[in-house]
């Protein structure tokens, strides 16, 4: 072998170090590249968990585990409230939707058409039994009963003077100085004039009760629905007919703790409600409360036009939640 071969030989000759130089490189690639891996691996895994919703109780459970034995022991200690949940609402037959309304809800009028002279509360007030409200002008029924004290007043006199003229006949009757037809006259005047005094008395109480009758107080403990009228605006029990006549009513009123809820159920739901049969109720503004009700009134008569019966159902210890006008959901529980 000539030098020129051997020159190109020992060019192309590796040396030892420098292969333990380049495998050490490699080693080190490979160990970025798996770093990396595993990071990508933990930075994604939070993600791929948070995708994972589980409804339980009409609410989303996300869970912060993040292997199978801890998914296990969380499950043996923290109770799952997914089986009471299915277990309820598989018991309702039937849920529909309805409005909240008083059971009672009274419009307080007046008994005769008078002046309002004075209210005393407003829209959304506290009222009791008795509280007084409203006054109306009393000072015409005053001054009647001024005049019926006058006359009971007279007729009394009468009373007395015919009394004393009966026993004044009486005894000339009895020694035959007066006749029998004028002790009669005289006894039958005391009689009318008794009559007349009655007649006055029942006049004078009854102008009393008109002025009472101008004290308007509150029929039941409950709360001021609607303000009807204001003072100085004249009111009548009945209405005359068109927009401008007299207030027909003062003030509407209802009990905030006796509520119901008013449901037009369609003809091919009736064989699942039956009277006193147990409901649940969710007002659909706070659809996390929920208040145990039972059927309390099936109309008699249905509607025609909407092939539909009037259901109430009446709710147990109602409370600031619910609002009248406001919609609900109503389930009928199994019976």
């Amino acid at each position: 072998m000539n030098d020129d071969s051997r020159s190109k030989l020992t060019q192309l000759h590796i040396d030892p170090a420098a292969k333990r130089r380049a495998s050490g490189t490699m080693c080190l690639i490979f160990i970025v590249v798996a770093l990396v891996a595993v990071a990508a691996v933990l930075v994604w895994r939070p993600w791929g968990l948070e995708s994972i919703r589980f409804a339980r109780g009409g609410k989303e459970y996300t869970p912060t585990t993040k292997g199978p034995e801890t998914n296990a022991a969380a499950a043996t200690t923290t109770p799952n409230p997914a089986p009471a949940a299915t277990s309820s609402a598989s018991n309702a037959v039937l849920t529909v939707s309805g409005y909240i309304i008083n059971h009672e809800r009274i419009e307080v009028s007046p008994r005769f058409m008078g002046l309002v002279k004075w209210i005393g509360v407003s829209k959304g007030d506290t009222v009791t039994n008795g509280q007084v409200i409203v006054r109306l002008d009393d000072a015409e029924y005053r001054a009647q009963l001024h005049a019926a004290e006058a006359r009971v007043g007279t007729a009394r006199a009468n009373l007395a003077r015919s009394e004393v003229d009966y026993q004044r006949t009486l005894s000339l009757a009895t020694n035959n100085i007066e006749t029998r037809a004028a002790e009669d006259d005289a006894r039958l005047q005391v009689e009318a004039n008794r009559a007349t005094l009655a007649e006055a008395e029942a006049n004078r109480e009854l102008y009393q009760t008109y002025i009472e009758w101008c004290t308007i107080r509150s029929p039941i403990d409950g709360v001021v629905l609607e303000k009807l009228t204001r003072a100085g605006e004249m009111v009548t029990p009945q209405s005359f007919g068109g927009t401008g006549g007299p207030s027909t009513a003062l003030l509407s009123v209802g009990n905030p703790k006796d509520l119901q809820v008013e449901i037009d159920l369609n003809e091919a739901d009736l064989a699942k409600v039956s009277l006193g049969q147990r409901c649940r109720v969710s007002p659909e503004a706070y659809p996390d409360h929920s208040y145990a009700g039972t059927v309390a009134e099936i109309a008699p008569e249905a509607s025609r036009q909407k092939g539909t019966l009037q259901i109430k159902v009446q709710i147990s210890d109602p409370d600031k939640f619910l609002t009248p006008e406001l919609s609900a959901k109503v389930d009928f529980l199994a019976k």
